[in-house]
């Protein structure tokens, strides 16, 4: 997989969605690479561009939703 462009083996991830998320589709999903970065793709295009992320980079986003940081994004 490394050196590869991710929507070459994205059909070999596990992805997964929160419990949270819209029975429509509206959500993103989640996959972890062999390297431990993570992968992130909309759910409505799982053809689409894929994100990769560091294990950091998501625990400051997850931690950061987690303390309230991104709220008045919703109101």
């Amino acid at each position: 997989m490394d050196g590869e462009e991710p929507t070459v083996w994205s059909d070999r991830l596990v992805w997964m969605k929160s419990r949270r998320s819209n029975p429509n589709g509206n959500c993103v999903e989640l996959a972890e690479l062999p390297t431990g970065d993570i992968a992130v793709r909309n759910s409505r295009y799982p053809e689409g561009p894929i994100l990769v992320y560091t294990r950091a980079e998501v625990e400051a986003f997850v931690g950061g939703a987690k303390d309230g940081d991104f709220d008045h994004m919703l109101v």
